[in-house]
């Protein structure tokens, strides 16, 4: 009996040795050769994977980092060129830049490329990210001086127009990267309309109280701010813009619109691949492995980045959807260990979302979920200084912080969020604000924004109707 015992324990040791070898060779290919693809890359060739690597990208050009596109190219500053993302390490891969995606057959472990060609995997990771949502009227969106703002060309078209001097810049949405295009325009003294369909810009990520704020902040430095209003119809002369038409009836002259929507996410390459893939991401569990339409979790499979939808305990397990930096990256990082990893040894991705923006003098930072709460409190500053730190509980606990000017606190109040510490929080930061009291964090709704949020909860959504699969009786 023991030793057939042992014989059984060796056999299993042994397969899980070899399962481990077998993991860390072989081919994987990662869709989307951004953020997220070039730090899994490299955290694949750190896990010990030998095996064969390709990415493919959309654009033509390496990975580069995003976040100065909306602040230091738009001023002049750094050229887009200038912002590639640097290695960490050699990833010794196969990069096709500049190559669509156009679908997945998981049965036959094969992804399908725009130019014909097909890549076989053993495992995949999808980290294909987001683009800017397109003004809706083609005809309008075409004009000469209608941009959008996400990838280094836009960057670079925009910058160069802004460099022209126009006479005024209409921005279409006031969240949070309309918002750094019309500070970096303010800041080069040109004249700026922001239209924002709902109450305050920043609304949508942050509530009423911190859009407020945002809204007196825009204003004081000089932005037309016109808020619960939409654009109608862009209008042009000889194919140029010349102005727009709002919903309340008035119109502007400008010369140059900025399309600021929000983002769409890149999953219609997925629509008839079988797995959770819509319009709000792909759904993934906590180790980033994708799921099926019908919600069983695939193996060989996995999810990173902006297009990720993912369940966190500290959100009651709904459903996240980021468009953080950082949050790329550590998505990206736990998904390549996960798949070299046997499942014994893989790791959920529970890191408490940050994000950051500087926009007219000031430097926003944030920790949580401020979109996952019912009320808020300025626990130090205030906005007269326009230096605080406002605080999000969700029934009674602490859920999320912003600070403005103020960010050296955030980790005190990260502590707080990743220990459901009560909400509205104690005594503990030196400069607390006496008598402060929590108001409603009066979230909207993000369907009624024209802009997305920087972090969304998502909940079930049926892409198209689901076809049951019982067995034969």
């Amino acid at each position: 009996m023991s030793g057939n015992g042992r014989d059984g324990q060796d056999g299993k040791d042994r397969r899980d040795r070899q399962g481990v070898r077998d993991m860390r060779d072989g081919r994987i290919v990662i869709v989307g050769a951004s953020l997220a693809g070039l730090r899994a890359a490299e955290a694949l060739r750190d896990e010990g994977f030998s095996g064969s690597l390709t990415l493919v990208g959309e654009e033509p050009h390496p990975p580069y980092d995003r976040p100065p596109l909306s602040k230091q190219v738009l001023l002049g500053r750094v050229r887009a060129q200038d912002c590639g993302l640097p290695a960490r390490r050699e990833t010794d891969a196969q990069w096709m830049l500049g190559v669509r995606a156009t679908g997945l057959d998981p049965a036959g472990k094969r992804v399908l490329l725009g130019n014909g060609d097909q890549l076989p995997y053993d495992r995949l990771l999808i980290a294909t990210g987001t683009r800017a949502r397109p003004w809706p009227d083609s005809g309008e969106a075409a004009l000469d001086g209608v941009f959008t703002l996400r990838t280094s060309d836009d960057a670079g078209r925009l910058a160069e127009r802004l460099e022209s001097g126009p006479r005024r810049v209409l921005v279409i949405g006031a969240g949070f990267t309309g918002s750094e295009i019309a500070s970096a325009c303010r800041e080069r003294g040109l004249e700026v309309t922001v239209a924002e369909r709902g109450r305050a810009p920043l609304i949508g990520a942050l509530g009423a109280t911190a859009g407020a704020f945002a809204a007196t902040l825009q204003r004081a430095h000089g932005v037309d701010l016109r808020c619960e209003v939409t654009v109608t119809a862009l209008r042009g002369s000889g194919g140029r813009l010349t102005g727009a038409e709002f919903s309340d009836g008035s119109r502007i002259d400008a010369d140059v619109a900025v399309v600021a929507l929000g983002a769409v996410r890149n999953t219609e390459w997925l629509a008839d691949s079988g797995l959770a893939a819509g319009p709000r991401g792909v759904a993934c569990d906590a180790g980033c492995r994708a799921f099926d339409m019908y919600g069983i979790v695939t193996d060989d499979i996995f999810v990173a980045g902006d297009v990720a939808r993912f369940p966190h305990p500290l959100f009651e397990y709904q459903m996240l959807a980021l468009e953080h930096w950082g949050n790329a990256v550590a998505q990206a990082e736990v998904a390549a260990h996960n798949m070299v990893s046997p499942a014994t040894l893989r790791r959920p991705h529970l890191a408490v979302p940050a994000f950051w923006s500087s926009q007219f003098g000031l430097n926003i930072k944030s920790v949580g979920v401020p979109t996952f709460s019912d009320q808020v409190v300025i626990a130090q500053g205030s906005p007269e200084e326009r230096r605080l730190v406002a605080v999000y509980g969700y029934r009674g606990r602490v859920t999320a912080a912003v600070s403005v000017n103020m960010a050296k606190w955030l980790d005190y109040y990260r502590h707080l969020i990743e220990t459901a510490a009560p909400f509205p929080p104690g005594p503990g930061a030196a400069d607390g604000v006496a008598g402060s009291e929590p108001v409603p964090s009066d979230v909207p709704d993000p369907h009624v924004l024209s802009h997305g949020p920087t972090v969304a909860l998502t909940g079930h959504l049926p892409d198209r109707r689901l076809t049951l699969l019982r067995p034969d009786s």
